[in-house]
């Protein structure tokens, strides 16, 4: 109410605000708003548990990268292609090519026989690539790649990655095909000179002693002695000494009855 003029009104307190309880009450609705604003101890605890996690992630995540040393770099696939040259029996990883029995004369006489001979009978200790038929099962086998080699794909794949030697993979690939198609005719596995080995016929070769090798069967002729849980200790009874070399004397003796080698 509005004061008279001249007259002042006599300010007069709230016995509200005189009141414990609303003092309190307004205490504790400050704190709760300013835990509100810093977010509360629950989302604290929170916020530091998420951040424990993310880092324990981060952790597992750097210990399953693949370690780096920052030397070198990747290689390029036609830097892969040109190591990934094997051959499998069946002809797989064959490259395209061709070349014949004569072209190969020329080409041994000029890169291999210096070492392996003009006929593949081996010069000084080097190693023989031609006859030994049936001396596998004699006193003085002779392993040449007519006698002994499984597949023709071997012949092809071990020229081509080693030879000729000191100079590995040097040659064209018709080069290694009319190599490898003289090293059989060679060894009779190829009789015509005029023969074209490719390709697409080298797997076909049939050689002399493919019989003689086995696919590694293990996993069914050796199958009854797999154990699911082997032993690991304890697996043997205990050795026993059954008798002493004195006991037994079996220490040979001079006629004095020393034994031999005692001064």
């Amino acid at each position: 109410m509005a004061s008279r003029l001249g007259m002042c009104r006599q300010t007069v307190r709230s016995r509200m605000s005189r009141s414990p309880k609303l003092i309190i009450a307004v205490a504790l609705a400050t704190l709760a708003g300013s835990v509100a604003l810093a977010g509360g101890p629950g989302e604290k605890i929170a916020a530091k548990s998420d951040a424990k996690t993310d880092a324990k992630t981060e952790a597992k995540t750097e210990a399953a990268a693949p370690q780096r040393f920052n030397i070198g770099r990747a290689p390029t696939v036609e830097e892969i292609r040109g190591w990934d040259i094997d051959v499998r029996p069946d002809g797989q990883g064959l490259p395209v090519g061709k070349g014949t029995v004569a072209q190969g004369e020329k080409l041994f006489m000029d890169n291999c026989a210096s070492c392996h001979g003009e006929f593949g009978e081996g010069a000084g200790r080097w190693p023989v690539l031609a006859g030994g038929k049936g001396s596998l099962t004699s006193d003085n086998p002779v392993k040449t790649v007519g006698s002994y080699w499984p597949y023709a794909s071997t012949l092809f794949d071990y020229v081509r990655h080693a030879m000729p030697f000191g100079s590995p993979q040097s040659l064209k690939v018709d080069e290694y095909y009319a190599l490898v198609a003289y090293v059989l005719y060679l060894n009779d596995v190829i009789t015509d000179q005029n023969f074209e080995l490719t390709d697409k016929n080298l797997a076909t070769i049939k050689m002399p002693n493919e019989g003689g090798f086995i696919m590694d069967d293990r996993a069914t002729s050796e199958k009854a002695f797999w154990q699911k849980d082997p032993c690991m200790k304890n697996c043997i009874a205990p050795v026993k000494i059954t008798g002493r070399a004195t006991a037994v004397d079996v220490t040979p003796e001079d006629k004095d009855g020393k034994p031999r080698g005692v001064e």
